[in-house]
């Protein structure tokens, strides 16, 4: 039966303040990439084909867990999330956000209005986001593989938005709460795909391994 196994990168620069900042793996990130690769390799898990968006931490991601053949496929990369939210703070003259709780909270009002058409600027909508996630997922789901798709956070929780339905509430809080280097699990039922995994994160269950359990 056709999976698709989304599989988060790994820690990226987190002192970045632009897309092309933040574009590329710590060190951590990359070592949280090679102990998830070993897990899965130890626990016997195969895939038929691997993909990836094209950004840099999608792609050294995949590489560092240890793959040799990927698929690229631009419907994977991440949404614009700088310059949307540099957007909102011009236009609504909003505080940035300057802890993790005040970023929690300041997400979901980027987010509606992202999604509302309230913010203008050099990136693409809300829905034109939604339906590149939603095509590229049914289309590597119709090929019947069993895929590890190495993509971003917001993919991720675009991808369990249309799969449960979320509001975009639920679906900025969820998205806040994917681990780096997770794995995420969807099960093509007739036409649609399902939700089977969230979040999981086994490589760094060990305690030697706990603060490797990153977010950002």
């Amino acid at each position: 039966m056709p999976q698709i196994t989304l599989i988060r990168h790994g820690q990226a620069n987190t002192t970045a303040t632009d897309e092309a900042g933040y574009d590329n793996l710590s060190d951590l990130g990359r070592q949280q990439a090679r102990w998830l690769g070993q897990y899965m390799r130890d626990h016997g898990q195969e895939f038929d084909k691997v993909y990836a968006g094209s950004l840099n931490r999608q792609q050294q991601t995949a590489h560092e867990w240890g793959a040799t053949e990927i698929i690229c496929d631009e419907r994977l990369n991440e949404f614009s999330y700088y310059d949307i939210s540099n957007a909102m703070h011009a236009q609504f003259d909003l505080p940035r956000p300057t802890s993790r709780d005040e970023f929690i909270a300041h997400m979901p009002l980027v987010f509606s209005a992202w999604q509302d058409g309230h913010l203008t600027g050099d990136f693409e909508t809300f829905h034109d986001f939604q339906q590149r996630v939603d095509d590229a997922l049914l289309e590597i789901a119709s090929r019947g593989e069993r895929a590890a798709v190495f993509t971003s956070g917001g993919v991720i929780g675009m991808a369990i938005r249309i799969t449960m339905g979320l509001d975009t509430g639920t679906f900025t809080r969820l998205m806040l709460s994917i681990h780096n280097s997770s794995v995420h699990n969807l099960l093509r039922l007739g036409t649609n795909l399902s939700l089977t995994g969230f979040n999981a994160i086994p490589h760094l269950a060990h305690p030697d391994r706990h603060h490797a359990q990153t977010y950002i």
